[in-house]
Order: structure tokens, then sequence, then C-alpha cells
């Protein structure tokens, strides 16, 4: 393809009060070499976008460079394949980083943006057409779990027009839901339990004729990537095959293991009993003593039970209070004259089943008391003895009860051993310290770190039946989206519509193995030998890859180690005597970025002294884009990408981790080559933190105008 390059630059929305768009135009014209260069007032308008369209319609251009608001704003005028641009589309952003927050009609703010628009020149100059990759998508899902998560994910999807395979482990489908005596309330006035129709759901899917079920099934191995995954499923009856397009989990959870609290009393006496096993007691028809088949008189509850406790779960599972209120109604049911005592840290029940709280604390045989239960033994009566700690009146009382019941925890059924993918990095998910899948779960919470294949229902989150069917929902949709991406080439999420791919140039690979350690998604795969093998429809096109290649060998058409080297090299660096230090500033576009823009809304003012360039994560850094600054007389170099640790996500599970951990080598060979280790700097934003980016970019500047010019400026 002959590039033909045209520059169209806006003067709208206040550029033109604070820049010469005029003069700018001559850094594109009479520097640059680029033969066609437009002003518009109202670029984004219908006039101006007809401009855009009628010069690729005359062939006049090919290639676009827009030098106007923010890359992620006008989203929908600005686009690649819309009608405005064409496929090679370069944005440069001269309203929030440079007009919005900087003097107006200043010469150093005039110099930022013409080295904005060279550098945006330089990069659109290196890119090349995107060439889609042809592949037969199935749009088959499976979905791995039969109850009601399982269940609602491939009902919504056959409902939708798209086949569904349905797996589970036991003989029938309906999980832990099908054997509830009843559920929690579902409508006004929310005071009392309810039967509802799961069992219609169950029959529905096992009918319906884009479902396909297998029950006492286990899946042997899934190979292949999103859009080709090949699943063989094992039955006693036979082994098959299929292949699908995405994967929903929805494998549920399992009660925490109580045999690990001894001092509640479990396995200690058979009166101690855990809310499974009293649900299962209920539904049988008759609330018993264990031990000798009498009817429980007096029964006594223990929230949290190694929940909220540091020393077994953390977490709170969401949904032990409301089980403990319903199971209340049912000992009332049998015994209207039973007595129920609840012992709890804090009684959880959102939203309107606090109205099912308030009508259990109203019925005066119910003792509900906020306090710790310390042991649990027997007493000579033949009763529990309980003594409770930390109440609200500041003593220990002790209870003599029929039975008690532990309300332990979720603790999910993760994908160990379930979906036995053939990944280099392992075949099970991802999962967090807890054993729920790692999911960035703020902006992708059904995404697992296996591209196509989501989360849903509690093996994701602890929750009840209404919420895990929901989930069941919202899997599917995203399933839905996964193929239907997949089919045109296009990345899900979080560059979501992104259809660029990796390539490798394999001549000069080393077999390292860095590449496909570091991918965080298991997009690459490796041979005997330690060569990469891509799965192209796994890549969610982050870059980390390209990062962690120490011979550069990975680079995407539109995003490339030259390229950005390229941007560095198009920054203008004044000499030593203007006093004009330039500090190049690598953004990660998730987060840093982004916040820049807001601090660029908010009219906020940092210094002109930085040229930014936004990567697609902090972990696509390349070392080599630090030498070429450095080495080129550029005085600093900052870092800004998202907070890492258990408070923050970033949307490519470890970029910042992976870019903290390069800065240590960088630091080392900065001393080798007498520059100081401080010219570098790493620091962690969250995308809300943008009031802070003037401080941070005004005090390193300030540093380095104290330690001097970079020695190597000029040479």
């Amino acid at each position: 393809m002959v590039k033909k390059l045209g520059v169209y630059i806006c003067s709208g929305c206040g550029i033109g009060d604070s820049l010469d768009t005029e003069k700018l135009a001559k850094v594109a014209t009479r520097e640059s070499k680029i033969p066609l260069c437009k002003v518009h007032p109202f670029l984004c308008g219908a006039e101006g976008a007809g401009i855009i369209r009628k010069d690729l319609a005359d062939g006049a251009v090919n290639t676009v460079v827009i030098a106007a608001c923010s890359p992620r704003v006008k989203t929908d005028v600005f686009v690649t394949g819309q009608e405005a641009c064409p496929t090679l589309l370069e944005r440069v952003n001269i309203r929030e980083h440079v007009a919005w927050s900087h003097t107006a009609k200043d010469e150093d703010t005039g110099m930022l943006a013409a080295d904005y628009l060279r550098m945006g020149i330089a990069k659109a100059r290196k890119c090349e057409p995107l060439e889609p990759v042809s592949e037969t998508i199935s749009k088959k899902l499976l979905v791995v779990g039969g109850g009601i998560t399982g269940v609602t994910a491939a009902l919504a999807a056959a409902e939708a027009g798209y086949e569904a395979v349905l797996v589970e482990k036991q003989p029938q489908l309906g999980g832990f839901v099908a054997t509830l005596k009843k559920r929690f309330p579902a409508a006004a006035p929310y005071a009392e339990p309810t039967a509802d129709g799961f069992p219609e759901q169950v029959q529905a899917a096992t009918y319906h004729s884009k479902i396909q079920v297998f029950t006492s099934a286990r899946i042997l191995k899934t190979a292949g990537q999103p859009g080709m995954f090949d699943v063989t499923i094992e039955t006693p009856a036979a082994t098959t095959e299929v292949r699908v397009g995405a994967i929903v989990m929805a494998t549920g959870w399992k009660p925490y293991d109580a045999s690990k609290l001894p001092h509640l009393g479990y396995g200690v006496s058979p009166d101690v009993i855990t809310n499974v096993d009293f649900e299962r007691m209920a539904s049988a028809g008759n609330i018993a003593r264990p031990s000798d088949g009498k009817p429980a008189a007096s029964v006594l509850f223990v929230q949290c039970a190694g929940s909220r406790d540091k020393d077994h779960l953390p977490y709170c599972s969401s949904v032990c209070c409301l089980a403990t209120l319903k199971h209340a109604t049912y000992i009332r049911e049998q015994n209207p004259e039973a007595l129920v005592y609840i012992v709890y840290k804090d009684m959880r029940t959102p939203g309107l089943h606090e109205r099912f709280y308030r009508a259990a604390q109203d019925h005066p045989l119910n003792f509900l008391t906020k306090g710790e239960v310390t042991s649990v033994g027997s007493a000579p009566d033949g009763k529990l003895a309980v003594t409770v700690g930390q109440t609200l009146i500041g003593e220990s009382i002790e209870l003599r009860v029929d039975l008690v019941v532990l309300a332990t925890g979720m603790v999910p059924v993760s994908a160990d051993g379930i979906l036995n993918l053939t990944y280099r990095q392992g075949p099970d998910l991802p999962v967090l310290k807890h054993g729920f899948p790692d999911s960035h779960f703020v902006c992708f919470p059904y995404e697992t770190r296996r591209t196509g294949i989501y989360a849903a229902g509690a093996v994701r989150a602890p929750m009840d039946s209404v919420r895990a069917g929901e989930d069941g929902l919202g899997a599917a949709m995203k399933a839905i989206q996964s193929v239907e991406l997949a089919a045109r080439g296009q990345a899900v999420h979080p560059r979501a519509g992104d259809t660029s791919f990796p390539s490798f140039f394999m001549q000069r690979c080393t077999q390292c193995k860095r590449c496909t350690e570091e991918c965080p998604f298991g997009a690459l795969d490796e041979d005997e030998k330690g060569t990469p093998k891509p799965n192209p429809y796994r890549c969610r096109r982050c870059g980390i890859c390209l990062g962690a290649c120490p011979e550069r060998i990975v680079s995407f058409k539109n995003y490339s180690v030259d390229m950005v080297a390229s941007m560095i090299k198009a920054i203008e660096v004044p000499e030593e005597d203007e006093e004009k230090p330039r500090v190049l500033v690598f953004m990660c576009e998730n987060d840093a970025y982004p916040a820049l823009d807001v601090a660029g809304f908010q009219r906020l003012r940092y210094d002109p002294g930085v040229r930014v360039i936004p990567l697609r994560c902090l972990g696509s850094l390349n070392i080599v884009w630090i030498a070429d600054a450095l080495s080129r007389g550029i005085d600093g170099v900052m870092l800004i990408g998202c907070k890492f640790g258990d408070d923050y996500q970033c949307h490519f599970i470890r970029g910042s981790e992976l870019a903290d951990r390069r800065m240590e080598n960088v630091k080392e060979t900065l001393q080798r080559l007498q520059l100081e280790s401080e010219r570098l700097e790493l620091t962690q934003l969250a995308i809300n933190e943008y009031g802070k980016l003037p401080e941070l970019i005004n005090g390193f500047m300030e540093r380095i105008r104290k330690m001097g010019p970079n020695p190597y400026k000029g040479l």
C-alpha cells in the first residue's frame, strides 16, 4: 500500500484560542512534507467529517491523522472502519492534553502541540493496514454445570437462537437449588420463603431443541481457542467431542468443611450440623436430633461459622443470614412453640430482604443476639451447652439447646480438574487466593483470564439463587458477544473491536520463553524447544509479549517497538542552553491516560515539558524505548500505570507489576551509564486520582531540573 497521508487539524473547542493552528499546519506540510493538511473549526461535525470523507472518496488520502480531541471521545465519528475514516487512522490529542491544560498562546504550549503532531505523523507512517483473520468459527456455547446458573445460561442462549451444550456431573440437572425445600422471599411483602418454578426451567432445558444435555458427565479435554474450542466429554455411555465457540463456567459451590471447626462441636456431637444438612433434613420432612431422632424443640444457629475469619474463610458468603432466617420458618412450621436462637456477628439481608429479617425479629420465640460462640459442649441433661461471648450486655451467656446449626460459608467449585485445558500455562482457570476465578471484578466480572471462558454464579462470587440466575443470563450474553466478535476477528475486551493480532518474526526467536510465561491469558503455547505457538483468538491485544521479548520479534501492524521508537525520535529535544527539559511519560491507556483526559476536562495545569505516549498496557513497555529516549537527550522518563495489589486491578492482570519488575534492570543499566536512576520513575495511579497528576508531573519535572540536563543531550 502506497501511503497517501492527510492531516486534519481541528480549531474548535478552544483549540484555536490556545494554539496557532496555521503554524501547526506548517509542521505537517513544510517540516513533515505532508502534501495535504486542512484546518477546520468543527472537524467532528457533518461538514468536517464530510471533508475527510470526500478526500477519501477522491483517493487523495488513505491514511488520516486527526489532531483534535482525545481518541477516547467522538469515537462514533472518528473510528476505524466508519465511512468518515479509513482503515489507517491516528488521532492526536491537542485538546485535553494541550489546549485545555496549558497556557494559551505560550511558546511551550505550541512546542507541545507540534511535538504531539510530529509523533502522530511518525506513527501513522509506520502503521500498516490490518488483515482480518479468517477462520471457521463455531457459535455453539458450552455450559458447564447444570444448576440454576447453568440451566438459565443454556436457556438464554437457546432462546437467543444459539445452540448450547449443557454438561452436568450429577445424574440429573438442578444442582443445589433443586434440593431446596423453599427459596428466599421473591415477591411482596417479602416476609415468607417461597417455592418457584425452577423445576419447569429444568424441564425446558432438558427438552429444548437447541440444548444438548450430558448428565453423569465430565470433560476430559478442552483444546483450541475462542470460536474453535474442541471439547471431549465423557459419559457412562460414550465419549463425545464437540466444537464450541465460548464456554460458561457455572460449576457452583460447596459448603466450607465444618470438620475444621471442632471448637463449635462439629464432629464431636452428632447434634451439631451444618446449614446444608439442616436444609436436607427439612426437605425430608422432619427436623430432629440426629443423636436420638427426637424432634428439636430448641435450635441455635451459629452465623459466620468459619466465615469472616482469617483462619478459615475471610469473606462473607452473602446468603448465610437469609438461609438461617428461612430455616427458622421451617422450625415454626413443624413446631410453633419451638425456641430459635440466632447468634450473629452482623445480620446481612440486603435490599427488600430486610423485611424478611424484620418478620423474624418480630416473632416472640425467636431470640437474635450479636455475639461470638466460643464453645459447644454436652450438658448433663443430654442437651448441648453453647457459650456465647462478646455479647451486647458485655457478659458471656450459656444456652441449652437440642440442636446446633452452623451457618458455614460458600466455597467455589473452581476449575480444578474440570475443563482440563490444553494450555501451556496449565489445565485450570487461574484463580484468586480464595479459589474464585481471577477476573477484573469492576469492569469485566464474568471474564476469566482465559479468553472466551466466562464464570457465572457462585463459582464467580458468593450469591443467592436469584442473583445466580441473573448471572447465568449475563454470562450467556458475554459468551454470545465473544463468538460474534470472534467471527469478525475482533477482540472482546478490554480493547473491544480491535482487529489487530500479534505477529512473530520467528527467525530471531531465542526460545527464552518470556513471552509464553508472561502472557496473562495463555495466548501462547510452545513446542518442545520453547518456540512460541500463537493462538490468536485467545489474545487480548495487551502487547505484554511485545514488552517481554528481548529480541523484539513481536509486533502488531498498528503497535510495535519500531512505531513507538519513531514517535520518540520525532520529539524535538531543545539544546542544553535553552533550559527546557523534556520528560517522556509512558501511560497506560486504560487508567492513567483517561485520568489525564479528566485532568484536561477540569482545566488542571501541569508542566508543558512532558510528552505523553499511551501504551496498551504498561506491561507492553519494551525497555529499548527508555534507552532510545535517554540516548536522544530526553531528561527523564515517567511510567504511570494501574495500581497493583489486592485493592485494585489492572485490565491486563499484572501489567504494572511486570513493568515494575523490569525497571530494576533498567535502573542498574542507568547506573552503569553514569546516569542517575532517579531519572526514571514508575507511578501507580487509579483512574479516579486524576487530581494527583499535576502534582506528580510537576514534582518529577522539578526533580529533573535540580539534577540538571541529561549528559547525553546533543550527542
